[in-house]
């Protein structure tokens, strides 16, 4: 897993590479123009890049940013010839469709559901708390390893002693022009096939369609 941002404003050249939620204990390891977090294991949770233009070019927009495999191979081999452990792998985007084809209530909830979420290749189970959420609905899931318009990262967890893989989205959350502010998922259209990318542009339409 590896979720990869810049911010040109607020941290200059510098890449910030993200492979695993934090810990409560953590330690880093300087070498070169590279900063390397590790768990208490000694297992990599991330990476900071500075002056990250030298490996992979200019990187000139603000937020997530999907890696090339020439770029992660030379993030690789930097890392290689600072000594410092772990290993990156190309990755894309984690926002899919999906279709709701389990669907009861959570057992400590008066309001979260828990979903069984068909994506393609997989079935994944998410902690759902949006009021509209229905057995059968094509919807937006942001699985483990995404980043969300916000910043927030999804990680794998509970809601309530139930796990959770990942978070079915509100259009709000995917920071789509117009999304109404109540609370509730985005429905996407039904003959859309499971695990199929997330569109933008397809969502901001669907949403443009249902304000009117």
């Amino acid at each position: 897993m590896l979720i990869t941002s810049v911010n040109q404003l607020a941290w200059g050249d510098t890449l910030v590479a993200v492979l695993g939620p934090d810990t409560a204990a953590q330690t880093t390891r300087t070498a070169e123009d590279i900063v390397g977090i590790y768990d208490e294991t000694g297992a990599a949770l991330g990476f900071n890049f500075f002056h990250a233009s030298q490996w992979v070019g200019p990187l000139a927009q603000a937020g997530q940013v999907f890696l090339t495999e020439a770029q992660v191979a030379a993030l690789n081999e930097a890392l290689q010839q600072a000594g410092l452990e772990g290993t990156l792998a190309v990755d894309g985007s984690h926002l899919v469709i999906g279709k709701i084809v389990g669907f009861e209530p959570h057992p400590d909830s008066d309001h979260l559901h828990i979903t069984q979420v068909d994506l393609g290749d997989r079935t994944e189970q998410i902690v759902c708390g949006a009021p509209n959420a229905a057995l059968g609905q094509t919807v937006v899931a942001a699985l483990p390893g995404t980043m969300m318009p916000d910043g927030k990262l999804i990680w794998p967890g509970e809601l309530r002693g139930v796990a959770s893989a990942g978070m079915l989205c509100a259009a709000r959350e995917l920071a789509i022009p117009g999304a109404p502010t109540q609370r509730g998922i985005l429905i996407m259209p039904d003959d859309l096939a499971a695990g199929t990318p997330y569109d933008a542009a397809l969502a901001a339409q669907v949403v443009a369609a249902q304000q009117h």
